[in-house]
């Protein structure tokens, strides 16, 4: 056993002295012993619960004759460090996460590792330190959110950002917005529609590193706590059989999750995260393989913040598993793959069946022929921009704008709540990439403010920063290189013509390469925003949105 290397043998004595310290008896230390990393904390409304989790995690360990240790991570809630400077350290922190879990799992050299994460970061930092230590391990989540409630109105987060530009247009009054305030959020879970949380928690399911059910079932429930004992025996499995994380995350299984990522419509972090994960398994995930995903994968699921759907509402649809099993009839997902549960997907698969087709659409009838994200390329983005295409109103696929350029977030947020962008702007918001940011920042606030100003289906936002899962409309992010790096987005000037065509997977400044290479020679890198600290230490070692915004040695 690994964990021989702490425990065994006459020269172990101090250590074993340490364990037994701490309570540990001698039965319990000649026992595998199981890793348990926990990222609860009272910050995140996806992770207060997550001690609960945890203890049926570990007595499912003890059930199947093994010895769980628990010990914990950071966590951001991206949600409440929103439109201000803690969003700098939201994709930042991703990192800390995944080293925090290797430098743990080196240091004790456990025999396997349960991850219990839930929100938006902490995911993707989990399966990267899991896929680099490639010790047996799974994923078990928190579950997400139920939908709020105010009168027969389903609500999440998303509906009270929106409603904060509604109520600066008049539209709700004060008192509407604190109802929203009181009722978005009901309780304890991953917010409630298809976000970035939720969308890695799928995928994490899809990717075979997570039990069947590990996407959808609700936080609330019984079957949530079930689903996390069940983890802790199957992970004495993985251990007895030696079956590791790099074993089963292929580059077939990438793809099975690329194309889940499709059919259901999820957040555009995942082209960050998806990536920068697949790197922890030396598995190079070009951008354009989601394009070629999207070309043959259709929507199936129209959930929040595109569509009506929740999360509750396609766990009681089949989950995952069931829209794998839809894909799978046109041979989308590849069915010969192992997963953590002992089974191959196929095997998986055999027993699932859609559940409700109002939610889970056949192949014949999707919502959209491609899938929920799309890459763009053109002079503006050379390496590559993001939209969710499927939360995308019809009229904003093809349009041409005049550019508003903003040097941040919180500049582009006044002018939009101040009443200053107009039908037919393209809101460009610059210098808030990795480096730039630093930390490319989620930009929620804009988003849903142009949404609840009314202005969704006129005005497009362009930005070398993300966007929040919740985010819908023509909303382009990613824009790579980024602006501080001396990328075309750092070229663009007010009125500039734009041209966005989301089918062609165009993005176009309209402006003459002459009159771009004039503007490039009086260009200069801006000083950086911050200059010590952790995100200094990032600034300089993150690499582009295009690569996942990995951190890369100079």
């Amino acid at each position: 056993m690994r964990s021989d290397l702490m425990k065994k043998g006459d020269e172990r004595a101090p250590h074993r002295s340490l364990f037994k310290s701490m309570g540990y008896t001698q039965a319990e230390l000649d026992r595998p012993i199981i890793g348990i990393a926990n990222s609860a904390n009272e910050i995140i409304p996806g992770h207060i619960h997550l001690d609960k989790i945890a203890e049926a995690v570990k007595a499912g360990v003890r059930l199947a004759g093994g010895t769980p240790v628990e010990f914990s991570t950071i966590g951001i809630c991206d949600g409440i460090a929103m439109n201000h400077q803690g969003m700098r350290y939201s994709l930042a922190s991703r990192e800390l996460i995944a080293d925090s879990v290797e430098v743990m799992a080196m240091a004790h050299p456990f025999d396997g590792l349960v991850l219990i994460p839930n929100c938006d970061k902490i995911i993707p930092g989990m399966l990267m330190a899991a896929l680099r230590l490639n010790i047996p391990s799974l994923v078990i989540s928190g579950g997400p959110m139920l939908a709020g409630r105010t009168g027969s109105q389903p609500l999440d987060l998303i509906s009270v950002f929106e409603g904060v530009g509604a109520l600066k247009s008049g539209r709700i009054t004060h008192e509407e917005l604190c109802d929203l305030e009181d009722n978005a959020c009901p309780g304890c879970g991953s917010c409630a529609g298809m976000f970035t949380a939720n969308s890695m928690n799928c995928l994490t399911e899809a990717l075979g590193l997570g039990l069947p059910g590990n996407g959808t079932i609700p936080a609330v429930t019984a079957a949530r706590v079930r689903l996390a004992k069940m983890a802790g025996m199957k992970i004495m499995d993985l251990v007895q059989r030696n079956i590791r994380p790099r074993d089963i995350a292929t580059r077939k299984a990438f793809e099975n999750a690329i194309a889940v990522d499709m059919a259901l419509g999820c957040s555009t972090n995942t082209v960050l995260h998806v990536p920068a994960v697949a790197h922890e398994a030396g598995i190079d995930l070009d951008l354009d393989l989601f394009n070629t995903v999207s070309t043959r994968t259709p929507h199936l699921c129209s959930l929040r913040p595109g569509g009506s759907h929740f999360l509750e509402d396609l766990n009681a649809g089949g989950g995952v598993q069931a829209v794998m099993k839809e894909l799978s009839k046109r041979k989308l997902i590849h069915r010969d793959i192992p997963t953590v549960n002992g089974k191959s997907v196929g095997e998986n698969l055999d027993a699932v069946q859609v559940l409700n087709h109002d939610i889970i659409r056949p192949l014949e009838n999707p919502y959209h022929e491609e899938g929920g994200i799309a890459i763009l390329r053109g002079n503006l983005a050379p390496e590559g921009a993001v939209v969710k295409q499927s939360a995308v109103s019809p009229e904003m696929l093809r349009r041409k704008g005049r550019a508003r350029v903003f040097h941040s977030e919180s500049e582009a947020a006044s002018a939009i709540l101040d009443g200053r962008i107009r039908p037919g702007d393209v809101v460009v918001i610059r210098y808030e990439g990795p480096k730039g940011g630093p930390g490319m920042q989620e930009m929620l606030t804009p988003t849903a403010a142009i949404v609840g100003m009314g202005l969704g289906q006129d005005v497009s936002l362009i930005t070398d920063g993300r966007f929040s899962g919740g985010t819908k409309g023509a909303a382009i992010g990613h824009v790579s290189p980024e602006a501080a790096v001396g990328g075309p987005i750092a070229l663009v000037e007010e009125d500039d013509e734009i041209l966005v065509d989301i089918p062609a997977k165009k993005l176009e400044l309209l402006v003459d390469e002459v009159t771009l290479e004039k503007r490039r020679t009086l260009w200069s890198p801006p000083p950086p925003k911050v200059d010590h600290g952790y995100l200094a230490r990032y600034a300089h070692l993150v690499t582009s949105g295009s690569r996942g915004a990995i951190l890369q040695l100079k």
